[in-house]
């Protein structure tokens, strides 16, 4: 009997070395350096900046676009994973009239890892502050989807007099329930297939992560699939995005979050994909509910048949509802 487990312990073992091995040689995805990226990730108008973070540059991908006397400028702020690419529809049109300022944050896209190490959210309104600063701007609208909306309000919760009005795009922070998570958040959020995921990178699980977060999976173009898998690649990314879901949740199981939101009265518009799976539309009355008394009630929009990122799914329909908000705050 021992002698057959020992063959069958050993045969397994093979098997697995097999896969692996296999693995290895279909989807072996080495990091790529920064240089080899802009070309085709940071054409003009894409300018790089470097903010001062702990006394450390932080070199940040930055788009600057619209009227500069615009005295409200928009910031977009894009979701893990993401970039600023992800707001090229919106940008295109409000930048026709007003001063659209995109970056990619640290941790994601061509900015890269977090030069402090430090991926708490905490950090991210530190960086939004050095932003500010560095761009001299007195006030702003934030405009932030994911981890970007979470970056948004929690900024606005530091910095009120900054920050004249919030539109949220089904935003991470306050507790939520997932249907679905995307197979490369799992797997960043797993330390040994995190380790394997600094060396190999499937394409199919690009595509499957992507689209995870769309109402529609067959809207997810090839284009689509193609930047998320190489700005992943960007050299750093993928232990950064391992270091960022491990703070979030350690965050999220603390008092962190619903301390502060109660505490933001800035002008907030919620907009809400109807097929989000990630975090569901019912995560939004949780945001209404517990709304500052003396704040104005946050106006909730729903869009049907959109997911988690309905500024990229249908960025016409997305901006459409935003765009009385973003007149209104902006007189």
């Amino acid at each position: 009997m021992k002698a057959l487990i020992q063959a069958w312990l050993l045969r397994a073992l093979g098997l697995l070395l097999l896969v692996l091995g296999l693995s290895f040689a279909a989807f072996r995805a080495p990091d790529r350096s920064l240089e080899s990226l802009v070309q085709r990730w940071a054409p003009p108008p894409s300018q790089f900046i470097e903010l001062k973070l702990a006394d450390k540059p932080q070199l940040t991908h930055l788009r600057d676009e619209g009227p500069r006397l615009d005295p409200l400028p928009i910031v977009l702020i894009h979701g893990t994973s993401d970039s600023l690419h992800s707001w090229d529809a919106w940008t295109r049109e409000l930048s026709k009239t007003r001063r659209v300022i995109r970056m990619d944050l640290p941790g994601f896209g061509l900015t890269g890892p977090a030069v402090s190490g430090d991926y708490r959210i905490g950090a991210y309104v530190d960086f939004m502050a050095a932003l500010f600063k560095e761009l001299k701007l007195n006030r702003v609208l934030l405009a932030g989807n994911s981890l970007g909306g979470e970056v948004a309000w929690m900024t606005a919760a530091r910095l009120p007099e900054q920050v004249a009005g919030l539109v949220l795009l089904d935003p991470a922070g306050l507790p939520f329930e997932p249907e679905v998570l995307p197979l490369g958040f799992k797997t960043s959020a797993f330390t040994p297939t995190a380790w394997l995921g600094r060396f190999l990178l499937p394409r199919p699980m690009v595509r499957a992560s992507v689209e995870a977060v769309y109402g529609d999976p067959n809207r997810v173009s090839a284009a689509e699939v193609d930047r998320f898998f190489e700005l992943t690649l960007r050299e750093g990314n993928r232990a950064a995005l391992s270091a960022r879901i491990q703070a979030f949740i350690q965050e999220a199981h603390g008092p962190l979050y619903t301390q502060t939101w109660p505490q933001v009265r800035t002008p907030t518009l919620l907009i809400w994909g109807e097929r989000d799976r990630l975090i569901p539309p019912a995560t939004a009355k949780l945001y209404q509910s517990t709304r500052h008394p003396e704040a104005e009630p946050a106006e909730l929009i729903v869009l049907p048949g959109l997911g988690h990122v309905p500024h990229v799914e249908d960025p016409q329909a997305a901006l459409k509802a935003a765009r009385p908000f973003i007149d209104r705050v902006s007189k």
